[in-house]
């Protein structure tokens, strides 16, 4: 059996955390607009918006353009805390686990990618790391004008 490995990304933002919060809990279909270069469609299919056990489909470009379902697992609102695990997609095909864990603090956003690789081989999921680093500096200067 495969050893799940973790890669981790911290990125700085100026605005409040629980205004950061609040839009990747509710807003992540913003994630279209403000970046469409990466998210082309963000599709809630089941469940609540900001509530666990909701499913959506990302629809994205990383390196080439791919989709996923993927299902917020967890909502901790006192930690401000979200993980998220993709359960369809092509990135399955090189990771079989793939979860994410936002969670916002104090002037930082922590991503968390917990993956697990089909071969030793198989490069660490770094891009989406750095995307992760790249919208969170997006998104905060977005949210510093609305």
């Amino acid at each position: 059996m495969a050893q799940i490995a973790k890669l981790e990304t911290k990125a700085e933002i100026t605005n409040p955390p629980a205004k950061v919060y609040d839009l990747l809990k509710y807003n992540l279909n913003k994630f279209v607009n403000l970046f469409p270069q990466v998210f082309k469609s963000i599709k809630l299919i089941e469940g609540e918006e900001g509530h666990a056990g909701n499913v959506k489909i990302v629809e994205y470009v990383i390196g080439k353009a791919m989709s996923a379902k993927v299902k917020t697992e967890e909502i901790n609102d006192e930690e401000r805390s979200m993980i998220m695990r993709v359960v369809e997609g092509e990135v399955l095909q090189l990771y079989p686990t793939f979860l994410c864990k936002i969670s916002v603090s104090d002037g930082f956003v922590n991503w968390s990618i917990e993956f697990e690789k089909t071969k030793d081989s198989t490069p660490k999921p770094d891009a989406y790391a750095q995307v992760h680093s790249h919208v969170t500096k997006l998104m905060d200067l977005y949210l510093l004008t609305n």
